[in-house]
């Protein structure tokens, strides 16, 4: 049976961080590895991502350096994925970072909540 998903947008200002520094946290194993997962190994296009004792694999999808890049995980459905995308906010010049992510139904709230806490995560690494 075929589960419904709902596509998740949400943005986060990153006003003080750098544009690269931010970058490296969300393209590279290392960095992903700092606020995401607990480890995080990376061959070629294949990432698996662990959390104490349980590892889900990635395939990376697409990446233009320092605008987007985008995962989805291999045991998911094929339309679904996650994707970490930079913009500069016109009025203010803060970087703001938007994640694309899907639900099932009537799981959003716990996935925006579950995206909160991982961003927190990040901005604190980063000093901001």
């Amino acid at each position: 049976m075929k589960v419904t998903r709902e596509k998740i947008n949400i943005e986060y200002i990153f006003n003080q961080a750098s544009k690269a520094s931010l970058w490296n946290c969300l393209s590279t194993a290392d960095g992903l590895s700092e606020w995401f997962a607990d480890r995080v190994f990376n061959e070629d296009n294949h990432f698996t991502f662990n959390w104490k004792g349980h590892s889900l694999e990635a395939e990376l999808l697409g990446i233009t350096p320092f605008v987007y890049i985008r995962f989805r995980w291999t045991d998911e459905d094929e339309a679904t994925y996650f994707e970490f995308r930079l913009h500069q906010a016109e009025l203010t010049n803060d970087i703001m970072l938007e994640i694309t992510d899907f639900a099932e139904e009537g799981g959003k709230d716990d996935v925006v909540s579950l995206w909160d806490t991982q961003i927190k995560t990040l901005k604190r690494k980063l000093g901001v």
